[in-house]
């Protein structure tokens, strides 16, 4: 493998939707018959691809298939795609928290993973047992691990709360704790899932410098994964789309941000139309608009009144549900969240089809292309949600009504202000 230290060649994983363990021993036994025989195991001819916008027949899915690519020592790799694109899973092969359908990983040294908030964390012992407890998970010796423990701790900010169980600790605790880890003891290979979603600017400001640091200075190797193309572009050199459970291209980063963004685009539908409905669904948003001046819209002005409305339907009444928009620039960064919770009530359902509206008076974006999510929470939890579901350009207007027109290149967000001389 000379310099390469992770090569995939031809990984795939397969998935069984239902309920867990339905069928599973006489699918096992299956599976061993046919292999005793000599014969291809049934279920690789089985399955569908992992393609969220359209309905599937098949018991079966595939997350990730027939993925081929190498990685270098001392090498920043991105890993792009929509959600559902494959990205987590291909991350837990890689970290061998998952055994693959078909395919194989080989690498050379130490793996360091932080895949999701408090992984690897016993909740019952504090957060200095668990830094010991994850270093000899890795190997090292306890002389090793204590003599990084001051610097773990002080890049973690919970000093404080280090001889506390782990269980008491926030979100934002757990991830800064689980990357301080991950990046102090020193992994040949180093990989991170979604870790600048949780915490502060300047802890994210953090991370991505340790992140450098890590594979400039010490010629490890680094895979990162991320929504935010501008901490891509500034921590990647080179890149891999997934779309759909598959490798759609790989390249020098900015090209593949570049095709990435092109597929954000590529919806440039004035409303959202809902194009299948599972049946297990109680509701569901059937269609969204934007409304501007009166019609409907996806080209809006800076300082107009803009309304969005959503067409639901219910197989039931008396549900409790609340609608999330989230407003993205064509980076993929999230400028706007819009919630009906923050406007003070949730959604009763009272009708099996209905109409939810929300008004945002004198609209605070910049000129600039936009794309829409939108996700309908049931009971308090998600339960459908709707990437990339409409496209919005918005205009410069006279947001502060003085003729004077906001340059979109000195902020995202404008707001109401008052000056005076006193």
């Amino acid at each position: 493998m000379s310099d390469t230290v992770i090569k995939v060649e031809n990984l795939s994983k397969q998935y069984r939707l239902g309920e867990l363990g339905t069928g599973t021993l006489s699918h096992d036994l299956n599976r061993w018959w046919h292999k005793v025989r000599g014969l291809e195991d049934p279920y690789l001819k089985v399955g569908e691809v992992n393609d969220r916008a359209t309905k599937g027949n098949s018991d079966y899915v595939w997350a990730i298939r027939d993925i081929n690519f190498e990685v270098k020592r001392g090498e920043v790799l991105g890993i792009i795609g929509k959600n559902g694109a494959g990205k987590s899973t291909l991350l837990k092969l890689l970290s061998r928290v998952t055994s693959p359908t078909t395919g194989r990983i080989r690498s050379k040294g130490r793996i360091a993973s932080l895949l999701e908030v408090g992984t690897g964390f016993h909740e019952e012992l504090t957060g200095r047992e668990n830094i010991f407890l994850n270093g000899s998970i890795m190997g090292m010796t306890k002389a090793e691990i204590r003599s990084r423990l001051d610097e773990i701790i002080d890049f973690s900010g919970t000093e404080r709360y280090i001889d506390t169980p782990v269980k008491r600790y926030s979100s934002g605790m757990r991830v800064r704790l689980g990357f301080a880890v991950a990046a102090h003891l020193e992994p040949e290979i180093l990989i991170v899932d979604e870790v600048l979603a949780v915490g502060d600017a300047e802890f994210q400001k953090k991370a991505v410098g340790k992140m450098q640091d890590v594979a400039q200075g010490g010629g490890r190797t680094v895979i990162f994964v991320s929504h935010n193309m501008a901490s891509i572009q500034a921590l990647c050199t080179r890149g891999i789309l997934l779309s759909n459970g598959g490798l759609n291209t790989d390249g020098e980063i900015s090209e593949i941000v570049g095709k990435y963004l092109s597929l954000n685009q590529n919806n440039n539908s004035l409303f959202y139309k809902n194009k299948f409905v599972k049946s297990t669904f109680l509701v569901w948003i059937e269609s969204a608009n934007v409304i501007s001046s009166g019609a409907y819209d996806r080209e809006v002005m800076s300082g107009k009144d803009v309304t969005f409305s959503f067409e639901y339907k219910a197989k039931e009444l008396g549900l409790k549900c609340a609608l999330h928009i989230g407003i993205y620039n064509s980076y993929g960064e999230k400028i706007l969240h819009l919630g009906s919770i923050y406007g003070g009530f949730d959604t009763f359902i009272t009708e099996s089809h209905g109409e939810v509206i929300c008004t945002i008076p004198r609209f605070p974006l910049v000129a600039g292309s936009y794309y829409i999510n939108i996700s309908l929470h049931l009971n308090g939890q998600p339960y459908q949600r709707i990437e990339n579901a409409m496209k919005l350009i918005v205009e410069s207007g006279d947001f502060y009504g003085n003729g004077r027109v906001p340059n979109p290149e000195g902020s995202k967000v404008l707001v109401e202000q008052n000056w005076a001389v006193v």
